[in-house]
């Protein structure tokens, strides 16, 4: 079948699980399919590597050398997302969301007209925006989504926003996100309790962002919203593997509370991929960045700015922290994020989502990146 392709003798990566079998694409659609009555024209012997859905990255505020707050032109914007498209299928990422942390009500409206979800031939997909903005509607009296955001760009370009729960009318305005507008609300960079975090998943908020960090910490009788983890009204919760942000044991411990709840991200600033050195400030952090391995602080100080992990090495990273399978990790970076998210078109091996593929070698290096059934990424071997 000349529009057909296979991949045999591989390890799919199932639901947390590894399975010996053959997949098969249409080259028409760049599905997958199920196994044509006849053998296709071209098979990919895939040597006993694991294939696995392309890896779906949350949270990224930019990388080698661009922030998404970093807007001049619309023509050097639009190029600076092929080129973060373009690198993050060197880590096996397949899609993305841009994050944007707080920034100014003129400046979102600048922007986020053009993180609408966009295709980039050769690289990762934009599938949109996440507002990374816990505290700027503090006072709905006078501030709403709309007046902050946009409403055109609620429509197209929002797909998550994180706030923090305490907040005055909190409850309302998660509602009426997460109602009204079908965007996934993520409690965050918060000061909130226990109940306070429970009432506002009554109101429709779905994940935490980057639990333990930029929150309360976990007490034994004041649990803030880290406690929603292993909860009985549980949400999902992203972590970010890097060693840094938080201990291993503590990375380990908040995936063995709920695995199939726990998303992984990068949460990676612009000097991820760049080599290590001081990097000039700009208007969020207005002094030099030392940038050490995966570790960016503020030059002189102990001041973590961000990290510089790739979602590749954070898959890597749990399995060492945790012990899990690698399948179970890749689980974290794909079907839990993609049903986090309502993705029905990707983010599982399945008949009928799209041929978005990332091949990994026993230890979860990444081997090869396939988007839409097109190869974008191989890496090289000496």
């Amino acid at each position: 079948m000349e529009n057909v392709i296979g991949f045999e003798n591989g390890l799919l990566c199932l639901r947390g699980k590894l399975v010996w079998g053959t997949l098969y694409v249409d080259l028409a659609d760049g599905c997958i399919i199920d196994e044509p009555p006849a053998r296709p024209h071209v098979v990919h012997d895939m040597k006993g590597q694991i294939i696995a859905p392309a890896f779906l990255e949350l949270q990224t505020n930019g990388c080698i050398g661009f922030h998404f707050t970093h807007f001049h032109d619309p023509e050097v914007y639009q190029e600076n997302l092929k080129e973060v498209a373009r690198y993050l299928v060197t880590t096996g990422v397949g899609s993305f969301w841009a994050t944007l942390p707080t920034i100014s009500v003129d400046l979102f409206k600048i922007i986020l007209p053009h993180l609408k979800p966009l295709e980039f031939p050769g690289g990762a997909d934009l599938l949109g925006a996440h507002c990374e903005d816990a505290a700027l509607m503090q006072s709905p009296e006078s501030m709403s989504a709309e007046n902050v955001y946009g409403t055109s760009n609620l429509t197209t370009s929002i797909k998550m926003v994180t706030i923090a729960p305490e907040l005055v009318a909190s409850s309302k305005i998660i509602r009426q996100l997460a109602e009204s507008r079908g965007i996934c609300v993520s409690l965050g960079h918060s000061a909130a309790d226990y109940p306070t975090g429970v009432a506002a998943l009554e109101a429709g908020a779905k994940t935490l962002t980057h639990v333990f960090n930029a929150m309360n910490p976990l007490d034994h009788r004041k649990p803030g919203l880290a406690g929603l983890v292993a909860s009985p009204e549980a949400p999902y919760y992203s972590i970010i593997a890097d060693g840094i942000h938080l201990h291993p044991a503590t990375v380990a411990m908040a995936f063995r509370a709920n695995a199939e709840k726990c998303t992984l991200i990068t949460d990676s600033i612009e000097m991820a991929g760049m080599p290590d050195g001081v990097y000039p400030g700009h208007a969020q952090i207005p002094h030099p960045q030392r940038k050490v391995g995966n570790k960016v602080t503020i030059e002189g100080t102990d001041t973590l700015i961000g990290s510089c992990i790739s979602l590749d090495e954070c898959v890597r990273n749990l399995g060492k922290y945790s012990g899990c399978s690698l399948a179970e990790s890749v689980r974290c970076v794909t079907e839990n994020i993609a049903n986090l998210m309502g993705l029905e078109d990707r983010g599982v091996l399945e008949p009928g989502r799209r041929a978005d593929l990332v091949i990994l070698d026993g230890e979860g290096f990444v081997q090869q990146t396939w988007v839409r059934g097109v190869r974008v990424h191989a890496r090289a071997h000496p």
